[in-house]
């Protein structure tokens, strides 16, 4: 049965000041809960810092982006609920792959996303670490670089949707951070509703596109209407705001605690062969101490790109493996710098695109054979750089 997705914007609704209160902060770019002088500063250093740059055409594509998103989730809201009458505890310690030194950890989403559990999990709650939530994916790095926060968790890669490309060139265009750890936890879609509000009386269920996508199967079963927001964390604080008890949201259980909401089925996600799971990164400045012991369960994570593009992939990858390190994964974006490389054919010169390249590598920098590797890479690429060299941890269930 194909499911009813509604494409669809609304119009306005008395609700909405609530609506812009929880979405993006009314457009504020950076919202740090309790702490509003770190935001202050933020924004002031942002705004001073573009006074003396010339916005980049990507700037300015992204800045559209995020306001566009957050008109698209406020109106999109206010059409699902406009005929409706209006009426946390964090998650246990799991272990600290990352350390307990950060007082302030800033991550990409709102309050009640999975990236704030995945930051509750790298930092939990006994380590008394403030966490600030920031609603564009520029603003953990900003963060970060204008130090109000000391590290940042951002989301990489999904196991069955892929990497989050614009984080991967967010990292290339920030040379002074770095990757400090990786955090791969399972993916875990709570059907979360109103506490007391009977199952049986659930009209519609919403949630970002990527969730529902993965829970189709078991949004079949409930033959419910469903609808897309922008963001599954803000569409849960909607309906325990606005008490909405016809409507069902799929997140996290982190949302639930954060806004008051029941979690009528945990594991929501249809059943995948190898699973599903969501990969962080942890991020602090360069001047952040990497990993120095040599383990099996480091990575090390560099960019570089090549003369001869794609074709000297392999000669770049044999470097490592003929030191013995395993290359764990190999992603590509763009080269900004150098977008086309031309090159003599047959038939007069040809222009191909040319990108940057991004592998993971088992070991730690310190490793002799990981340096030495390196050492060589730099003679044959026509730059390197290590993104980050890191202990990387794994929870399967």
């Amino acid at each position: 049965m194909a499911l009813p997705i509604s494409n669809h914007i609304g119009a306005e609704h008395p609700a909405l000041a609530a609506a812009v209160k929880f979405t993006v902060g009314g457009r504020s770019s950076v919202s740090v809960g309790r702490s509003a002088p770190v935001a202050a500063k933020l924004n002031n250093n942002k705004q001073q810092r573009r006074k003396n740059e010339v916005a980049s055409p990507f700037e300015m594509a992204d800045d559209i982006a995020s306001r566009l998103s957050h008109d698209i989730t406020v109106a999109h809201l206010e059409r699902l609920f406009r005929k409706q009458a209006a009426g946390g505890s964090s998650p246990p310690p799991d272990g600290d792959p990352f350390g307990r030194l950060p007082a302030r950890v800033a991550y990409q989403g709102s309050p009640g996303s999975y990236c704030q559990e995945a930051a509750a999990r790298a930092f939990p709650s006994s380590a008394a670490a403030t966490l600030l939530p920031c609603f564009q994916m520029e603003d953990a790095f900003a963060a970060l670089e204008d130090l109000a926060a000391d590290r940042a968790v951002i989301p990489a890669e999904n196991s069955l949707d892929g990497p989050i490309d614009r984080n991967l060139d967010l990292l290339l265009r920030h040379p002074g951070v770095r990757i400090l750890g990786e955090l791969v936890l399972p993916v875990n879609h709570c059907l979360l509703s109103l506490p007391g509000a009977p199952k049986s009386a659930l009209r519609r269920v919403i949630s970002h596109p990527q969730a529902l996508s993965h829970c189709r199967r078991s949004l079949e079963a409930l033959d419910l209407e469903v609808d897309e927001v922008a963001s599954a964390a803000d569409a849960a604080r909607f309906v325990a705001e606005n008490r909405v008890a016809d409507t069902a949201v799929i997140g996290s259980r982190i949302a639930a605690c954060e806004f008051g909401l029941r979690v009528l089925d945990p594991n929501f996600q249809d059943r995948q062969l190898g699973g599903n799971f969501n990969r962080f990164l942890q991020l602090g400045l360069s001047s952040a101490a990497m990993a120095s012991s040599a383990a099996a369960e480091h990575k090390t994570t560099l960019a570089f790109a090549l003369h001869g593009g794609p074709s000297d992939l392999f000669s770049a990858m044999w470097i490592f493996e003929s030191h013995g390190v395993r290359v764990a994964r190999v992603d590509h974006r763009p080269n900004r710098e150098r977008p086309l490389r031309i090159v003599d054919g047959a038939g007069g010169k040809v222009a191909y695109f040319d990108y940057v390249f991004v592998m993971d590598v088992e070991g730690s920098i310190w490793d002799a054979a990981v340096k030495a590797a390196i050492a060589r890479l730099t003679e044959i690429a026509a730059f390197a750089r290590v993104l980050g060299s890191y202990p990387s941890t794994c929870h399967s269930r």
